[in-house]
């Protein structure tokens, strides 16, 4: 690695999309054409670096993200390259909390699919600046303006072409640059590392002019210098367009358009300079907020070396038994065996070793600074969404949020060697992956794991077995249910006890009230504090909530209700205790006088099958309780969008493939929970 950067040339980005998209082949030649590779990797040879896990190798899909750095001409980017299967997004929204930048890759025929969609939502959860790379322009079908015009529909966005290509499908030849006005093609004989430009052939002039006009005008709705220039026929400089496509870029103004066929070799350098021109450094994005643990005013943190340290654990993973965290650094920095502080669990932690990270190669470094994105081992007591800081200036950033499981599976061991393994197998799983959970069932004893859908508890299963050596007898998959109640119902406890010698007492009356659905569980008190001392509200608070986690039906959690405490009373003899307690039991006596519904989660499908399947695809459907809502023809191929009880789309994919003769593909994601 070369000196040490400066922080203005540091690009840390993200690439993100559909599974099949091409975003791993992306990487694999970024890392090729940067000198990071010394050969391509191909994910369908199961050789891509960044996919080294045996499980994405064997599958060809991403299911961690995999963080690397290289460099290109005067930039350090360090790319995290994402999962695109729903079932993984977590690891995509830890990825977007860190980054400045992110490149959303687009299949050329697919156009804008469901889970690019919810990973440019996520990024515009935190104003993420991104350009858009039209991949596979060599396959058939491939459709450039039509991928343009999906990311203009369907994301919302304002897509600009900086690109036009040469041809399409088998055709395609290369690209034509509208800033310069060159035309841009590969020698297939260096795998693309070397390329020619050239002025443009006859054939493209037209359309290419046409083009850059549209460029120029685009440019100049967000820019009043080039508008000014643009509407006065002037010359606009190369050097202008770039910087006003950069600052638009940065401001979410347009999303840059680029083209290629990572496949081929094709396209890939320009989109290296796009990074470096377009997208933002640590320098031009809002510094990182926090808050601070006592005081709980906000503080701001500027990308500076000689600043406050400020860092952010996104993501925790054991290898080969080890846990290596993962943190980006916004303001500081740390040296190698140095101490840093957790304000969470008001613990200081040692850093025994920081390092580079290369997929799953290392180098080690003795300090990193803001800006730096790195592994980090020795961390004890920090999990991910943790802040480093130091014990002068503790902070709180910004926590991560995840969804609920909506899928679960019971397992066992197969012999007593496996169960002493189990326990500390799932420990490790749970650390690296918040959407994990773990619970015993109490009434059979066995250990329940509930996760994102099929594919991400298959894969765990299957790293218990080849990672860890671990094998376990697993039950059916079974769906997470919620419960609900459906009319207004009281509820009225007394509370009366001696504990430890102790004499306990609470009275409490309750309401518990039917809410919209997705509204959660809500809390209020109408009582004064003759009734109940206000100390005692929390208490109250906690054992209702409690009560409400088992539910009353089947166990499962009761959501989108309103508890209100109607009446109370105390004594001389009361105690946070006995008001917990008490407000469970009145919980309890509300819901055996509710009427009670159970919820299942519906998910979002989107089928795509050849036209002459797509009869037996919606009698498919229609058996499984689904319901079709729009059918799209594209390019030969049917898009069916339906919701679907989830409790129905067990083993859906072998009735898919069975039905289309295996040409079918579908993508699922949850949608909402519904009355059963």
């Amino acid at each position: 690695m070369s000196k040490k950067k400066n922080i203005s040339q540091f690009r840390n980005i993200g690439i993100m999309a559909h599974i099949d998209a091409g975003k791993t082949t992306v990487t694999e030649r970024i890392l090729y054409y940067t000198g990071k590779s010394y050969k391509i990797g191909e994910v369908h040879d199961g050789e891509a670096v960044m996919d080294w896990m045996q499980d994405e190798q064997d599958r060809g899909i991403t299911i961690t993200s995999a963080v690397t750095t290289c460099e290109w001409k005067k930039s350090l980017i360090q790319i995290i390259d994402t999962p695109g299967h729903v079932d993984f997004t977590v690891e995509v929204e830890r990825a977007l909390r860190v980054l400045d930048g992110a490149i959303g890759v687009f299949c050329a025929v697919g156009g804008v699919e469901p889970q690019s969609e919810t990973v440019w939502r996520q990024a515009d959860r935190y104003s993420v600046p991104r350009l858009a790379f039209i991949n596979k322009m060599d396959r058939t079908g491939a459709d450039f303006f039509g991928a343009v015009s999906s990311i203009k529909e369907k994301l919302m966005a304002n897509p600009v072409m900086l690109q036009l290509p040469m041809g399409a499908e088998d055709n395609f030849a290369g690209v034509i640059d509208l800033i310069r006005m060159k035309q841009i093609t590969w020698d297939d004989e260096t795998k693309g590392a070397k390329y020619s430009e050239d002025g443009i052939a006859q054939e493209y002039e037209e359309i290419a002019q046409e083009y850059r006009e549209n460029l120029l005008e685009a440019i100049s709705e967000v820019n009043d210098d080039i508008m000014e220039k643009y509407l006065s026929e002037e010359d606009i400089a190369t050097e202008e367009i770039i910087k006003a496509v950069r600052t638009a870029t940065i401001l979410r103004q347009v999303v840059p358009v680029f083209c290629g066929s990572a496949l081929k070799n094709k396209g890939i350098q320009p989109l290296l300079d796009g990074i470096e021109l377009f997208l933002p450094s640590p320098l031009d994005v809002p510094p990182i907020k926090g808050i601070h643990p006592d005081t709980e005013e906000e503080l701001e943190f500027l990308p500076r070396k000689n600043g406050p340290l400020a860092a952010l654990i996104f993501k925790v993973s054991m290898i080969e038994g080890r846990k290596l965290s993962f943190a980006r650094i916004y303001s500081g920095r740390i040296e190698a065996g140095s101490d840093v502080f957790n304000p969470l669990s008001k613990k200081k932690e040692k850093l025994s070793r920081i390092l580079k990270m290369h997929a799953n190669k290392r180098e080690r470094l003795k300090e990193a600074t803001a800006g730096d994105i790195i592994g980090i081992v020795g961390l004890k007591d920090s999990g991910t969404g943790d802040t480093l800081c130091s014990q002068e200036h503790p902070v709180f950033l910004e926590k991560m949020e995840y969804e609920d499981p909506v899928i679960s599976i019971a397992i066992e061991p197969k012999t007593h060697a496996d169960q002493e393994k189990l326990d500390n197998v799932l420990e490790k799983f749970t650390i690296e992956d918040p959407t994990l959970k773990v619970s015993q069932d109490e009434e059979t004893g066995q250990t329940i794991l509930s996760g994102m859908g099929e594919l991400h508890l298959e894969i765990i299963i299957s790293r218990m077995l080849k990672e860890f050596k671990t094998n376990v007898n697993v039950g059916n998959p079974q769906v997470v249910y919620r419960e609900v109640v459906t009319s207004v119902a009281k509820g009225h406890a007394v509370f009366e006890r001696e504990i430890s010698g102790r004499a306990h007492f609470a009275e409490i009356s309750i309401r518990l009230e039917p809410l919209g659905r997705g509204e959660a569980i809500s809390f209020e008190s109408e009582v004064n504090d003759d009734q109940i001392p206000p100390q005692y509200i929390p208490a109250i608070e906690k054992g209702i909530r409690e009560s409400l986690e088992g539910g009353y039906l089947k166990g499962y959690p009761l959501v989108d209700a309103a508890i209100v405490i109607e009446d109370g009373r105390f004594d001389d003899r009361s105690s946070e205790l006995a008001f917990s307690v008490c407000a469970s039991m009145a919980c309890k006596d509300a819901l055996e006088h509710a009427s009670i519904s159970l919820l299942e989660p519906i998910m979002a499908v989107e089928i795509f099958v050849p036209d002459a399947f797509m009869g037996d695809a919606i009698s498919d459907l229609n058996a499984r309780g689904g319901k079709v809502e729009s059918i799209n023809p594209k390019a030969g191929i049917q898009v069916i969008k339906a919701v679907v009880p989830l409790a129905r789309m067990f083993g859906y994919s072998t009735a898919l493939r069975s039905a289309s003769q295996g040409r079918g593909t579908f993508s699922m994601q949850f949608s909402r929970f519904d009355r059963v």
